[in-house]
C-alpha cells in the first residue's frame, strides 16, 4: 500500500465588490473564482470552489499530451 503524504499550500485570494456582489478568485489556480452577496459568503464559496478544483485535479487520470504531427 502506497502512503500518501499531504502538503499544505497557501494561495492568494483577491476579492472586490461589483454591482452588489462580492467577487473572489484565487490568483494561482485558473478557474477558482466565485461570488457571494457578502464577503463572508464569497470567502466560503471560494474555499469550496478551490477544494473542489484541487480534489478533481487529483482524481483525474494523468493523460499524456498528444505528440505533434
Amino acid at each position: 500500500m502506497q502512503k500518501v503524504q499531504r502538503m499544505q499550500s497557501k494561495y492568494t485570494a483577491v476579492y472586490y465588490k461589483y454591482e452588489g456582489w462580492w467577487i473572489g478568485r484565487v490568483t494561482e489556480i485558473p478557474g477558482a473564482n466565485t461570488q457571494g452577496r457578502t464577503l463572508k459568503e464569497a470567502r466560503e464559496n471560494l474555499k469550496d470552489a478551490l477544494e473542489g478544483i484541487l480534489r478533481l485535479n487529483r482524481e483525474l487520470p494523468a493523460e499524456p499530451l498528444p505528440s505533434p504531427s
